[in-house]
């Protein structure tokens, strides 16, 4: 949903940047080492929408926490921001480590937002699990059939070995 919310920000003429929140956090660190900490917050800042994924999927390395939480700051009543996460809002403290950044994040971040809960299993998983049913429902169709022969065949060149069904590979699998 956020990647089709930000598709349709670029087809309406608007920058948009997008990351995960791992990624995002490290940019910011590692700009901070160097001495660009504000250069990098000021370029967080320009896209008229940042899309920041998979928040508390992974740990954040460092400050990251404060980074992000820098950037969500910068962007305040200026810009639009996605977030996507796996954790609730009442156990952001959790996942970033400090009761602080996450209570100044979560003001800055609710205090204009619509928060869409998604419920059940992810698209993903329903790809994958639908994927895998068909590939079931092939496996488990042509076990019971005898292979077909060529008619030019006589009974002689008959075999009454049966060959297992064709196993996609990982490749094949992923074009489909």
């Amino acid at each position: 949903m956020a990647v089709a919310l930000a598709r349709s920000a670029v087809d309406a003429g608007h920058r948009v940047s997008f990351g995960t929140a791992a990624e995002l956090a490290a940019k910011c660190h590692k700009a901070a080492l160097e001495g660009r900490g504000a250069s990098i917050m000021r370029f967080f800042a320009g896209p008229r929408l940042l899309v920041i994924d998979g928040l508390g999927y992974l740990p954040l390395p460092g400050d990251g926490a404060s980074a992000l939480c820098q950037m969500i700051n910068q962007r305040y009543l200026k810009s639009s921001t996605i977030l996507t996460t796996n954790v609730g809002i009442a156990d952001w403290a959790g996942a970033f480590g400090d009761a602080t950044v996450a209570a100044a994040m979560r003001d800055r971040l609710l205090h204009r937002a619509a928060v869409v809960g998604i419920d059940g299993p992810s698209s993903r998983l329903r790809s994958h699990q639908a994927h895998s049913d068909n590939l079931r429902k092939g496996v488990t169709g042509r076990a019971g059939r005898t292979p077909r022969l060529p008619r030019s065949a006589g009974p002689s060149s008959r075999s009454t070995h049966r060959q297992p069904p064709a196993i996609p590979t990982a490749r094949h699998a992923a074009r489909q």
